[in-house]
This record gives structure tokens, sequence and C-alpha cells, in this order.
């Protein structure tokens, strides 16, 4: 049973403090590709975070290692919502190297999609943080209406995953496929994510957080994911 709503998500769920926009981009590369694209990307992308014309940080940037292969993931704040990234998106049409940089992109290249997010207001602002880590970006495809029952769930499920600061952030879209919903963690190794998670269902209340949401979702992923050297997440 899916209760009616008397607003939108994005005035219930996310932070009202803020009004940042996130992009999320899924880059399926050419397997011969690859380095070459990571070379590019890790010349020309940081230049654009670096610029302070342009209203917008990259906040990660990674290679999916377990999960789809040949992947490139990336993540972008725009900082003032819709407006920056149109302003983003117009002076970077502008932008002769950008320009050229997507032209050889285009050709390593098999698909690619994005999505636009807002934050959940009850997650952590994802900030620069030192490394090694891995990353796992957890998407879920909800059913149709039952976003305000997810945050109302992970509001409280939250704080069982915050002691070893694993939680990096987590959003839902806007734009793009919809009822999405994406959790970004840091783990320092395969192992130690294996043994924060166990340690979560010894925690009371977890499991019934869990026994909840579980039949809100009709579909998951996990992606295992290794940052670029110059990703501001390591």
């Amino acid at each position: 049973k899916v209760d009616p709503r008397k607003d939108a998500h994005s005035n219930l769920l996310a932070k009202k403090e803020t009004s940042s926009l996130y992009k999320l981009q899924f880059h399926n590369v050419k397997p011969e590709c690859l380095e070459a694209y990571n070379k590019i990307c890790q010349e020309v992308l940081p230049k654009i975070h670096e610029d302070k014309h342009y209203p917008c940080t990259l906040v990660g940037t990674w290679n999916t290692w377990y999960g789809e292969q040949d992947q490139a993931v990336h993540l972008w704040r725009y900082e003032g919502g819709y407006p920056a990234l149109t302003e983003v998106m117009s002076k970077l049409r502008e932008n002769r190297e950008f320009v050229e940089f997507r032209k050889a992109r285009s050709n390593m290249l098999l698909s690619r999609k994005n999505q636009l997010l807002l934050e959940f207001s009850f997650w952590n602002e994802p900030v620069p943080r030192s490394g090694p880590n891995i990353y796992e970006l957890r998407s879920y495809q909800l059913r149709p209406g039952t976003m305000i029952e997810w945050g109302n769930y992970w509001a409280r499920a939250i704080r069982f995953r915050q002691d070893g600061s694993e939680a990096v952030g987590g959003f839902f879209s806007q734009i793009g496929q919809l009822y999405m919903v994406h959790h970004l963690w840091a783990y320092k190794d395969l192992q130690t994510r294996e043994d924060i998670r166990n340690a979560a269902w010894h925690k009371h209340g977890w499991e019934e957080l869990v026994y909840y949401t579980v039949p809100l979702i009709q579909e998951m992923e996990s992606r295992i994911m290794i940052p670029l050297k110059t990703s501001p997440l390591q």
C-alpha cells in the first residue's frame, strides 16, 4: 500500500540548506581504449573542477572493478542547482579544449548515460577523502510511489552505518531513470567491507529496517569501483 503524497520528493527528502544538483555519468568504454580514456579524463576533468569560472566540482571519478566491466563513473556537483548546470554546459560549449576532449572521447565509448540527482537530507555531504579506498555504488530501482517510504526508513537506518565513516553520500534521481536511489560507500578493502556489513546485523533494529525496505526494491546493483589518481575521493 502506497499512501498519497501532498508534496514533491525533492521538497520532502532533499537537503534544504543547499541547492546542489548532482550528475552521475556512466560511460561504457571500448576495452582497448580504457587506458587512453582514463588519460584524457585525468588531463581535462581536473581543469574544469579547479576553474572558478565553472560553478561545479568533480566529486569523484572511478573505473568499475567488479560489476559492469570497462566502465567509467563520474559524479559532479553543481552549486546552485539547475541554473548552475545550464551555465556550465553553455560555457563548456565555448571551451575549445573540452570540445576536442568530447570528440576524442566519443571514439572510445560504446555507450553512455547520465542521471541528475538530489542528495538525501539525512546523508553525509560527499567531501574529498584520502586513500587508498575502494568504493561501492549500490543502486536501487524502487517501486514507483515508494521513495518517501525508502527515505523514512533510511533516515533511521543510516545511523547503523556511520561508525567507520564509510557512508559517503546518498542520492535519488530527478531526471533520467526515475525512482533510482544510489548509496556511495568507501572501504579500505573488500574484507573490511564484509566485516562492516556483517557487523550491522548485530545492531538491534537493523534487521527490522532491512525487512521493511526490501519489498520497496524492484532491482538492485552493486559496483565496486577504483578511483582514478585525480579523483577528489581517494
